[in-house]
């Protein structure tokens, strides 16, 4: 009996050592038991959380100055939460995944400019390639010009 007591009041005491600290509610000395969080760091968290309170995990990182995704994971290991939610590897990801869609939606645009300068300096290079005659042309050509002297002859 006596070690069943002991293991609920140990089971306890490590429920209340690693108890959530929300970050909207906090208070300086609560902020300072998160490992990594320090003086100066929990009066940065406090300053903008006056402002407004902090939406989610992607509001704090983007709002305090020196905290950013590795941080915010840690900080969650350590107990830290926003709005009741701990710092999820996804939210990252997440993060990462809408840069990429943003570059995805420029990407045709740069590539339909880019492709318009290749037609452009095509059209510029063949302009300034002169065009060979064949051998066929070339004899075409010359009874032509041989012709037109004996026409305008005939026309004086």
């Amino acid at each position: 009996m006596f070690k069943k007591l002991l293991a609920f009041v140990a089971a306890l005491y490590v429920t209340v050592a690693f108890a959530a600290v929300d970050v909207n509610t906090a208070t300086s000395a609560e902020l300072d038991s998160i490992k990594g969080i320090g003086p100066v760091k929990s009066a940065l968290i406090i300053s903008e959380r006056k402002k407004a309170p902090f939406k989610d995990w992607n509001d704090f990182v983007t709002r305090v100055k020196g905290v950013g995704a590795d941080s915010a994971a840690k900080f969650s290991a350590e107990g830290m939460t926003v709005n009741g939610t701990s710092y999820k590897a996804s939210a990252k990801a997440d993060a990462k995944a809408g840069a990429k869609a943003d570059k995805k939606a420029d990407k045709p645009v740069a590539e339909k400019a880019k492709d318009a300068a290749k037609g452009t300096a095509k059209d510029d290079k063949a302009a300034a390639t002169p065009k060979t005659e064949t051998k066929a042309e070339a004899k075409a050509t010359a009874k032509a010009d041989a012709a037109k002297p004996a026409a305008s002859a005939a026309k004086k």
